[in-house]
């Protein structure tokens, strides 16, 4: 397999967009100690799809209704998001799709 090519921010986010890939997305999760499964990837492609819909970043609250819209209230809940990104679901899911960090997060 190829080596993925990223260059990150000093927080670990991408500095170029067009650098993801999946095997992108893997790396920075080895990195942040994050095993993906098919859960993960859900919410991965679907901050993915929002980006690209919108062209901006939901805050928290947004992200989470915006998930129970699309994939059901069981998925777009806290609890479920803290269970896949316990330090920060919407910090860590936009660093593992290639996004940039949502303005408020710190």
């Amino acid at each position: 397999m190829a080596q993925a090519h990223m260059e990150t921010t000093d927080q670990g986010f991408l500095v170029k967009a067009s650098d993801w890939n999946e095997d992108v997305a893997n790396r920075l999760a080895e990195l942040n100690n994050i095993q993906l499964t098919d859960s993960h990837w859900e919410i991965i492609l679907f901050i993915r799809r929002y980006y690209a819909q919108f062209k901006h970043l939901p805050n928290a609250r947004v992200f989470t209704r915006a998930i129970a819209k699309e994939l059901g209230e069981n998925k777009g809940n806290s609890r479920y998001l803290h269970q896949l990104f316990p330090d920060g679901p919407l910090k860590y899911a936009c660093k593992l799709a290639g996004l940039p960090k949502p303005p408020t997060c710190l």
